[in-house]
């Protein structure tokens, strides 16, 4: 065996979300920040990406955390985001399967019943509280940087569908958000595959036809997720919602979507159905749940925005080191539109 490249790869996944982490094998990478990181990684090892999610290694629903030591002073840690089709700013699911393997390999010592933990992401400082238990971390609650809306029922004109409403949020991640009855899903798993064709065309509509810049940091990404979400309902005090979000190059994320429910919250307090300490149950296409929380008001820019909570499970499912032989003829990996959308 002669590996040039050999990468220490925890397997996670955070409520059936795939997300790798990367705990060694990358070496230095230059930056201040995590987001000049994350740029130093796109534009210089991209092949880093490629090799872990690319096929034959990868397939479309991988997702995978590098993690990286913070300059921040108060951080205990820093990751960046990989991603099939872009470098995300932020990613609730895979913050955390970064927090849980950070604490269950013993890279930060853990504390029960509680350990809190502040972590350095692209998209700033992320503030995250860990319910432990034996040894294992049964939940990850991490607060969000401020989730705003862009634009709010705007139409849109789709090639093959006609004029969709949309409303435009970040979240940590850039969303185009339609609602499920305007279309006529039920957000049912059978419905997956249209759900994801139907949703790569709004996508693209959108970014075609509606402008979005960070008004902070104008370098994160536009529009590149797209959210169907259910109706909203009040059972006992709570509200509960069920939606399915589609990742780039078009499949369902397996989780609620951390960055999606931080958006989901933003519009809903922005159309006036949520309010500062509620809850939301948030529901995935395959009904798993994570817990949205408005912890507060701010304001980004121009834009009224909330402070989001989001709640949720990781579970570690394995321990690997990926190499790379010299000879291997897919050293780039590569993709095929059979189950990769888009080439990515």
């Amino acid at each position: 065996m002669r590996f040039n490249k050999v990468l220490n790869v925890v397997d996670c996944h955070a409520e059936g979300e795939s997300g790798q982490v990367i705990t060694g094998g990358v070496g230095y990478i230059p930056g201040e920040t995590m987001f000049d990181k994350r740029v130093y990684l796109e534009t210089h090892k991209d092949d880093i990406r490629k090799m872990l999610l690319f096929e034959p290694r990868g397939a479309p629903w991988h997702n995978a955390n590098i993690i990286l030591p913070s300059n921040h002073p108060e951080a205990d840690m820093g990751y960046v985001i990989l991603e099939s089709t872009e470098y995300p700013a932020m990613s609730g699911s895979n913050t955390m399967c970064v927090a849980t393997v950070l604490l269950e390999t013993g890279i930060l010592p853990m504390s029960e019943p509680l350990t809190h933990l502040v972590l350095e992401s692209p998209a700033g400082l992320i503030r995250v509280r860990c319910e432990c238990k034996n040894g294992k971390v049964t939940q990850v609650r991490f607060i969000n940087q401020p989730a705003f809306v862009y634009h709010r029922d705007k139409p849109v004109e789709v090639a093959g569908i006609g004029t969709v409403r949309v409303d435009i949020v970040y979240g940590g991640m850039t969303f185009v958000m339609v609602e499920a009855k305007d279309l006529g899903f039920a957000i049912d798993p059978s419905e997956a595959r249209e759900i994801c064709e139907t949703g790569e065309k709004i996508k693209r509509a959108a970014a075609e036809q509606l402008a979005v810049k960070h008004p902070i940091n104008p370098d994160i990404p536009g529009i590149t997720n797209y959210s169907l979400t259910g109706p909203l309902r009040r059972e006992g005090g709570q509200l509960i919602s069920k939606n399915a979000v589609v990742v780039s190059p078009g499949r369902c994320d397996r989780s609620p979507c951390g960055t999606g429910t931080s958006a989901r919250l933003a519009l809903l307090h922005a159309r006036g159905e949520m309010q500062v300490g509620e809850t939301l149950i948030h529901e995935s296409i395959i009904s798993n749940r994570f817990y949205g929380t408005i912890e507060q008001v701010s304001q980004v820019g121009p834009y009224p925005a909330v402070i989001p909570a989001v709640a949720g499970q990781a579970w570690i499912t394995g321990l690997y080191q990926m190499g790379m032989e010299p000879t291997d003829p897919y050293q780039q990996g590569f993709t095929l539109t059979d189950v990769w959308q888009r080439s990515c």
